[in-house]
């Protein structure tokens, strides 16, 4: 494979609301194609970016051959399922009928020279750590080909220029030869106060009338532990009895402080995050500011689609860090000749 000259090609698969995608673009990588299942999120993509081609599919119903020698880079979040372990050697054809194996096929069909899978923290911990090891063993052997160094990293956000406490797992196969190495972490973390300096005013969800009357009583910081005895049975109900931290319950966020993780959801009971000042879920534009999506960048469809399409991207600084390393790890393989 020959790598253009200051040309880098990505194919995206599960590519959602392009917080990844837009990521590599600021880091100079040109978007070759994405594909989505979700129609609201492929409306945002060819919205704000009409030049791009975005195949609205199920990636099952992809012939990846089309890509073979287009593109550099293979990327993608795909969601992770469970493998039946049961009488099976678990090699690439045991994982068919998985989002897994769809992304896999992608790679041995395209044989990029880079590929790049982001997944959840909870992936290394599934099944005693069976899913991930078979996953990694997988991408390393996928046929006599081509060959993949693989490994995987657990990045917190945080500490690349994102004001949300984020992890997720990437995992990166390089061809032989090809040194990639993951991007440094930042010594200072960025707060919902950098974060939502003149953020835009937008829609946003709102709480219904008896739980803003409890949120009040949570100071910026605080959660259920600062209401009063008797509002946390309450408002907690069977979660007062059951074990674990619960921190997420009435919980308001500190301006002096990244976010927690944002979900699909502004206002989920159990992993609540209430404005640091006003007593209200953030709105779409100040989800999209933490999440690090520009101003500029619009999301289509209900409130509720924007809230998940937001929820779900990679932080688009994550990205953009993400894709100086793939930039670095390729330029330094084109000076030693590799391809």
């Amino acid at each position: 494979m020959k790598l253009g000259e200051n040309l880098v090609n990505v194919l995206e698969l599960f590519a959602g609301a392009g917080g990844l995608a837009l990521g590599l673009e600021q880091a100079g990588l040109n978007t070759y194609a994405l594909i989505e299942i979700d129609e609201k999120c492929c409306d945002t993509l060819k919205y704000n970016r009409p030049e791009w081609k975005v195949i609205n599919a199920d990636v099952s119903t992809v012939d990846f051959t089309q890509f073979k020698n287009k593109v550099e880079v293979v990327t993608g979040g795909f969601p992770c399922q469970a493998f039946s372990y049961a009488g099976k050697k678990m090699g690439f054809e045991d994982t068919r009928g998985t989002l897994f194996f769809e992304f896999a096929r992608c790679i041995k069909e395209v044989q990029p020279l880079i590929f790049v899978a982001e997944n959840v923290r909870g992936l290394i911990s599934h099944d005693k750590g069976r899913t991930l090891n078979t996953i990694l063993d997988i991408l390393a052997n996928l046929g006599d080909e081509v060959k993949y160094n693989v490994k995987f990293k657990l990045i917190n956000a945080v500490n690349y220029g994102v004001p949300q406490k984020r992890e997720r797992i990437f995992i990166v196969g390089t061809r032989e030869g090809i040194n990639f190495e993951f991007p440094k972490p930042d010594k200072q973390i960025k707060t919902l106060h950098d974060a939502l300096a003149n953020v835009p005013k937008s829609e946003g969800q709102q709480y219904s009338p008896n739980r803003k009357k409890v949120l009040e009583l949570v100071p910026p910081g605080g959660c259920w532990r600062d209401l009063p005895p008797d509002i946390q049975k309450e408002y907690m109900g069977k979660s007062y009895y059951s074990g674990g931290g619960r921190t997420g319950m009435a919980r308001r966020m500190s301006w002096d402080e990244p976010s927690l993780t944002l979900t699909c959801s502004p206002s989920q009971k159990q992993t609540e995050r209430c404005h640091p000042e006003e007593t209200r879920p953030f709105t779409v534009r100040e989800y999209a500011r933490i999440q690090t999506f520009p101003d500029e960048w619009e999301f289509l469809g209900t409130m509720s689609d924007k809230y998940k399409q937001i929820g779900n991207a990679v932080p688009v600084e994550l990205g953009r860090r993400i894709g100086l390393a793939i930039k670095r790890a390729l330029k330094e393989g084109k000076r030693r000749k590799i391809f």
